[in-house]
Formats: C-alpha cells, structure tokens, sequence
C-alpha cells in the first residue's frame, strides 16, 4: 500500500439494493484524491449491486468487497469494512453520495488540524438544497414530550461564518474520522440496525473528549434514501427502535420513570404516525 505523506484514506460503503448509484459512487471514490482502499460491505443485495462492485475490484486493486448473505445492519456493516482496512484515515461514505476528486483530501486535511474530531461534510440534494441532517444536535426527549412534531427536528443552522462549524451530531452519510479514535471508540455501536448509530458515535466521540464538526467549506451530493426506498416501513421501525436504544444508552439513567414512559410512549406513536404517512403515499 502507498500511502502518501498525509497518511491514506480507506472508504467503506456499506451497500443494500443500491444498483443505481453504487457505479458513480465508486467511479468517484476511485478518482478521489488520498484514497488508498475502497471496502465494499454488501448487505444481503439482490438487484445487481455485487456484481457492479465486483467490475470495479477486478479493474483497481484498491477495491475490495465483504458480501453478506443476510442484512446485519449498517453499524455492522461499517466496522466490518473498517477491520478489513489499514489506512491510517478512515471515510464512511453512504453509496448514494457523490464525492468530488478533492472531497476526501480537504476534510482530511481539517481532520489533520482539529485532531481528535469526527467530521462530517456540507450535504446537498440534487436540487442544491443542504440537507438539514448534515448539523445536528442531539436529540431533546424532553421537548419530544412537550411538543412531538418539534421535539424530534434535530438540524441545526449552517454558519456561513465558519468553513468548520462545530456541532453535536454530523450524518452519517459521510463521516471522516482517524482510524485510532474510531478504535479507541469501539467503532460504531452493532445494537442499532439502521439510523441513530451516527448520533451515538458522535455523542461517544464528544464525551471522548474529541471534537464533532461540518465541513461548511466541502459541499458533496447527496441523494438520499436510495437503499431504503424498497422498504419504507422496516427503514421507520428501525429508525425508531435506534432512537429508543439511543435514549436508554444516553438518557433513561437520569430520568424520572414516568419521563421513561413517556418517551417509550412517544417514540412508537411517532413510528405509527409516520407508518401510516408511509402507507397512505
């Protein structure tokens, strides 16, 4: 492996019926400047997506796929290609995000400067509007009880004043981080399935003591929500159970046990909600 001065980058996908865009993500990955080893963590596929993968590692040696035969989860996914890897950065990258030739080299060289931080990038839909997940912070169950429809909206504001904007969650849909303070954080948690494992890794890093931040100055495209189109109502139960897991982790300690109740109560009422939106549509 060759690794440049900096120290190289490994980017892992962590794929799921992403035939549509696993072919552009790649064709970018593999432009992209400081990339040294691309891992492909496949999830139980059917539409195509191994063998697109699979064109792509015979033509650079760089890529490599682990092709699970069921679906463990996006956390799982994650820390089996980072185990896989050695480079001394690590760059999760969802495969519906288009990274640009020089994406990975600048937050590579803000990572460099804000050492220890986990940071994320200035996302933007195929319309050029940022997306609000990009900054957040972490969830408020207290406002979730007192008002549901706000208590669950976790974005943050862009500061056009800083090219780096400290925050408390970053998405992730790309998350650029060490690979030491990933070990030293035990990588992401493989109790949450899908959704959440982002805002637990980032509250693990800040309580570590690292940094959590956006790059306002790296804009990348992100489409959204291709690997979870195919399964609307798995993608929101799973999305509901990794909040609920993130608030007995973080939060049910401190809480008085009808405040326990309560946030059970209005956590799944929200998934019934949002179920029936997704039923209706």
């Amino acid at each position: 492996m060759n690794c440049s001065a900096e120290g190289g980058i490994a980017a892992v996908v962590v794929t799921h019926q992403s035939a549509s865009t696993i072919e552009a993500c790649l064709t970018r990955l593999r432009a992209a400047q400081g990339v040294v080893q691309i891992r492909v963590v496949d999830n139980g596929s059917d539409d195509g997506t191994l063998a697109l993968v699979q064109r792509h590692a015979a033509r650079d040696r760089r890529v490599r796929f682990i092709a699970n035969p069921d679906n463990p989860g996006f956390s799982v996914g994650c820390n089996q290609g980072a185990v896989d890897s050695s480079a001394p950065w690590l760059a999760f990258v969802n495969p519906d995000l288009m990274v640009q030739a020089d994406t990975l080299a600048r937050l590579r060289a803000h990572a460099q400067a804000l050492h220890p931080v986990l940071l994320g990038a200035d996302l933007i839909d195929p319309d050029g509007q940022r997306d609000s997940a990009a900054r957040r912070r972490d969830p408020d169950f207290g406002a979730m009880l007192r008002s549901p429809g706000r208590g669950g909206q976790l974005g943050v504001p862009v500061d056009q004043n800083r090219a780096v904007q400290d925050v408390q969650a970053a998405s992730g849909a790309l998350m650029f981080i060490a690979r030491g303070l990933f070990d030293a954080l035990g990588g992401f948690d493989p109790g949450y399935r899908l959704h959440a494992e982002d805002l637990d890794l980032c509250r693990r890093a800040r309580l570590a003591g690292a940094r959590v931040a956006v790059a306002n100055d790296v804009p990348v495209l992100h489409l959204r929500g291709v690997s979870s189109a195919a399964r609307p109502l798995f993608v929101e139960w799973h999305k509901h159970r990794g909040l609920w897991r993130y608030f007995c982790r973080f939060e049910a300690a401190q809480r008085a046990l009808p405040v326990r109740i309560g946030v059970w109560a209005a956590i799944w009422a929200h998934f019934v909600l949002a179920a029936m939106q997704r039923l209706l549509r």
